[in-house]
């Protein structure tokens, strides 16, 4: 197996954590690190992928300050999506040279990872062909949203836990029209543990991957 670390951010800032990526991005770039995982939780945002269409955006970026959610342009793949706390997101800082440079294969883990974690909690999901991402049905569940560069792997995905949905309201997510979100809280009808929720997703991530994890801090 491979060495791993994985780092919780706790709630962090969005574009403070993206700082952070970029650092263990650096790190990672330069062997300094093994692949790590990490793990933050975000005040309410509304992020868009470097490909993505404004027009996804359903409110003025002025009626979002007065919900008190962030509007960003970043760096990754996919189109528009909301974090919020109770939600996990995840950014996988891997070195795809060990696991055979293939970009769709890395988001077919990245979404396999997430459907045996769900399972884990007795939540069938699975995936949506020509839709990246886990879905249950019609609905997402986990959002991919990947970027790499030089064979490093920054952003990653989201999955909804506990978070409020009704942020996604204020966009068309991911940019699909007539398609809806979920969270784990929405589809058991309980809150769930967020601490096993990371502890699962990172050991499934782990059995994927072939990695083995161990906690570290920032």
């Amino acid at each position: 197996m491979f060495p791993g670390r994985v780092v919780d951010l706790g709630l962090m800032e969005y574009e403070k954590a993206y700082n952070v990526q970029l650092e263990y991005f650096e790190k990672r770039l330069n062997d300094e690190i093994p692949d790590t995982i990490l793990l933050v939780e975000h005040p309410p945002v509304i992020t868009l992928g470097k490909a993505g269409d404004v027009s996804h955006l359903l409110l003025s970026e002025e009626e979002l300050r007065k919900k008190g959610v962030e509007f960003h342009r970043t760096t990754r793949g996919g189109d528009i999506t909301y974090h919020g706390p109770g939600q996990l997101v995840g950014y996988p800082i891997f070195n795809l040279t060990l696991y055979g440079k293939k970009v769709s294969q890395t988001v077919r883990k990245y979404e396999d990872a997430l459907i045996r974690a769900l399972s884990e909690f007795g939540i069938e999901a699975g995936i949506l062909e020509g839709f990246p991402g886990v879905w249950i049905g019609n609905k997402k569940i986990a959002a991919l949203g990947l970027a790499i560069r030089k064979w490093i792997t920054f952003h990653g995905f989201a999955l909804n836990v506990n978070n409020d949905l009704t942020p996604f309201s204020y966009i068309v997510p991911c940019g699909l029209e007539g398609k809806g979100v979920t969270s784990m809280k929405e589809v058991l009808g309980h809150k769930v543990d967020m601490d096993l929720v990371k502890k699962t997703v990172v050991e499934k991530f782990g059995e994927v991957f072939n990695i083995k994890f161990e906690e570290d801090t920032h």
